[in-house]
Order: C-alpha cells, then sequence, then structure tokens
C-alpha cells in the first residue's frame, strides 16, 4: 500500500471529520444490525438492502444527505467486505469504531482518478465534497481504483492507495536465515546478528511516566486533559514511527539476502492477553495474586518490538520464501549436538548445553535451530533426566 502525508487546510479539516464521522457512523450501524440477529429472527441486511436503507435515511435526515454518498456507500461495503473475511476465518470478528481513534473513509470509482502532479515533490486528490487537498510525493503514485484518507491520534493525516505491491525478487544464492523474536533482543538472526528495535529514549521513557501520571490526575472532559492527551499521543505516535522504520528496513534487508526465511510460529494475541483473575476460596469475592503486572510488562515488551509487523511485512516482501516453524522447545535444544534440557539455558543471555559444553547466546542459539527447520523435532530423543549422581554412570554405560 502507497501512503502518502496528506496536508489539508484548515478549512478542510471540518470537512473531512465530517466524512469520518459519517463513514464511522454507517459501520456502527451496520455492526449494530449484525450484532442483533438471532435464531428466531430472519436475514440480516445485506449490502444491497443496506444501500436502500441509506438512500431512505438520506432522504429523511439532511445531517446525512449533507455528507458524501460516495463515503457513506463505501462504509457499507467495507463492513460487507470484512463480514465475508470473518466467515472465512481470514480475519477477526468486526469491532466498533470509535471517535477519534477510528477516523477514515474509503473513495472509490470516477474519483480515485482524479489526482492531479504539482511539481516533483507535491500534488492533490480531489475529494467529495471537501475540494483539492495536496499532499507530499514520496514515491510514485501507482495506478489505483480507490484510495483511503484516515487520521491519526496525533491529527495526522494520510493519503493510502490501495494496491498491492511488487514482492521482492530472491537474490538466488540458497541461503536461508532463521528468526528468533524475543523481548530483550528483537529479532537474533541464525548468522549472529543481533537486531534491536529503536523506542522511546530514556529522556522520553521519564516524560511518558510524566503524563500518564498528570493524566491520571485530570478531571474527565477538562481542557487540561485534552491537553495532556495530545502530548501523550504525540510521544507515542513518535516511538510507533520509529518502530515501524526498522521494521520496513528489516524486512527489506532479510527479503533482498535470503532466499528462504524461518520464522516461529507464535500466536500473539493469544500470548499478549491479559491474565484472568483467580477467585479466593477462602475469602468469596477476593482474588488470588495472578501476576497481572508482571504480565502486563511482558505484553508491553512483545508489542514494542513489532512480533507480528515483522513477520507480517516479511510475507508481504518475500511472498512463499517465509516459512512458519513450531516454537516448542527452540529455546533449551542445542544447535550442536541436539540435546534438550531447561537447564541448557540458564539465564536469558547465555546458553550451555549440559551434555556437549557448547556454548553460545542463547537467542543466536534458538535462531539456529529455528533455520533447522523440521531438523529440530527429526533429531534424536533426548533422554529423560535424571539425578546428576547417575547421569556419569549412564554416560559410562553407553
Amino acid at each position: 500500500m502507497s501512503r502518502y502525508r496528506l496536508y489539508p487546510t484548515p478549512a478542510q479539516q471540518p470537512a473531512l471529520l465530517e466524512h469520518c464521522g459519517h463513514a464511522r457512523y454507517m459501520w456502527n450501524l451496520a455492526l449494530e444490525q449484525w450484532s442483533m440477529w438471532t435464531r428466531d429472527k430472519g436475514a440480516t441486511p445485506g449490502f444491497a438492502e443496506q444501500c436502500r436503507q441509506l438512500t431512505k435515511a438520506r432522504a429523511a435526515f439532511g445531517w446525512l444527505r449533507a455528507g458524501s454518498h460516495t463515503v457513506q456507500q463505501q462504509a457499507l461495503r467495507d463492513f460487507d467486505q470484512a463480514i465475508k473475511n470473518f466467515y472465512a476465518g481470514t480475519h477477526r470478528r468486526p469491532t466498533w469504531r470509535r471517535a477519534g481513534v477510528h477516523e477514515g473513509f474509503r473513495i472509490v470509482g470516477s474519483q480515485a482518478s482524479r489526482i492531479v502532479k504539482l511539481n516533483r515533490k507535491w500534488a492533490k486528490v480531489n475529494v467529495p465534497k471537501v475540494g483539492w487537498v495536496r499532499f507530499r510525493l514520496t514515491c510514485p503514485i501507482p495506478a489505483a481504483k480507490s484510495y483511503r484518507i484516515t487520521r491519526d491520534r496525533v491529527g495526522r493525516w494520510h493519503l493510502a492507495f490501495a494496491v498491492v505491491p511488487e514482492s521482492i525478487p530472491a537474490p538466488g544464492t540458497g541461503e536461508l536465515v532463521g528468526v528468533d523474536r524475543g523481548v530483550t533482543v528483537s529479532a537474533a538472526l541464525s548468522t549472529g546478528e543481533l537486531l534491536a528495535c529503536p523506542g522511546l529514549s530514556d529522556r522520553e521513557q521519564v516524560r511518558l511516566k510524566r503524563l500518564q501520571r498528570r493524566l491520571a490526575r485530570c478531571r474527565r472532559g477538562s481542557n487540561r486533559r485534552h491537553a495532556v492527551q495530545a502530548a501523550l499521543a504525540k510521544l507515542l505516535a513518535r516511538g510507533a514511527d520509529r518502530r515501524k522504520d526498522w521494521v520496513e528496513k528489516t524486512s527489506t534487508d532479510l527479503a533482498r539476502r535470503f532466499d528462504l526465511i524461518r520464522v516461529e510460529d507464535l500466536r500473539i494475541a493469544q500470548m499478549t492477553k491479559r491474565p484472568e483473575p483467580k477467585p479466593n476460596p477462602e475469602r468469596p469475592g477476593s482474588y488470588l495474586p495472578n501476576r497481572r503486572r508482571a504480565k502486563a510488562a511482558l505484553n508491553r515488551g512483545i508489542l514494542a518490538n513489532g512480533w507480528g509487523q515483522l513477520v507480517g511485512r516479511l510475507e508481504h516482501k518475500a511472498a512463499g520464501r517465509v516459512e512458519r516453524i513450531k516454537p516448542a522447545y527452540t529455546s533449551q535444544t542445542c544447535s550442536v549436538c541436539g540435546h534438550r534440557a531447561p537447564e541448557n539455558r540458564k539465564s536469558q543471555a547465555v546458553f550451555r548445553c549440559v551434555a556437549c559444553g557448547h556454548q553460545a547466546n542463547a537467542d543466536v542459539n534458538a535462531a539456529m535451530n529455528i533455520a533447522a527447520g523440521q531438523a529440530v523435532s527429526a533429531r534424536r530423543e533426548t533422554p529423560p533426566r535424571v539425578s546428576p549422581k547417575r547421569e556419569p554412570q549412564l554416560a559410562t554405560s553407553a
């Protein structure tokens, strides 16, 4: 997807926000119709029926008629496609869209071709009932039939064209690499490279905590709370931009260097879930400690290192050259002799095999096991663990 920074004038921003509000309203209304279905009722309205309902609603309500029919109709089409993707099992269940979080709309048809290049750095696009809006040219404009305009929490507007980018061709060297993702080390390669995803600096972390504490003391709905929320969103967006830039550069570099890329098949959504509360049987109404804060810190570390973004971009850029490997025991298995035991990894950074004495960085050792792929499970089974006193006797008898 080709994405550009959009620069609307102060007079155009309210009109763009009105389009975002109409698109969000139509999406939530369609979601409400779909969610209210029960077995004793008939089928929920489809896209064609919802378009007929939209025509009647525009005739009855002036505020809806003042908006763009194209924007409102495309919101219904997007929801229809989201439902199809959900039933196909490729996407999650559609959720509600909130103001300030989900700000955007899509334009298709003849409007998508109304783009004029002004010079080498600037171009403009014609948005329905808004007019010509300028955007910065950072790459060639693709031949797309639709585009989407979005606004992030910081207030930045972006223009994105719906086009599938071409994948990066394989180098043809026959080399493969294993990628182990972690919290301390963002990505460790089987070649020995340790990659770190940049985040907020120490000073920015201190400012983040200060803003969060100030936000907790602000009264809801006050002007000061809005100002603190804007400063907090700006700081978090800075870290998200750095993470996205690192993901793009790292995925491009791996796709250009290696013919085959193997990663762990991790279920990040399940890994970052909140721990369930544990009721206290001795005191009804109270709960036992479930290490909620420690789990929250781990979840932040996983999301801050861009685990899912990195693999997603690798599958886009190196299409057909990314393999997902089962992550079981990759961090406990020796990449030299294949011995598997929890004692092999005594710390986060150091791996030392208790059988052959091989010592290496723990993340690099796991990446080498991932690069081996199915060979990890094809090695000989590790014998059952015995007490340290019996280990020498078994070794001499063997």
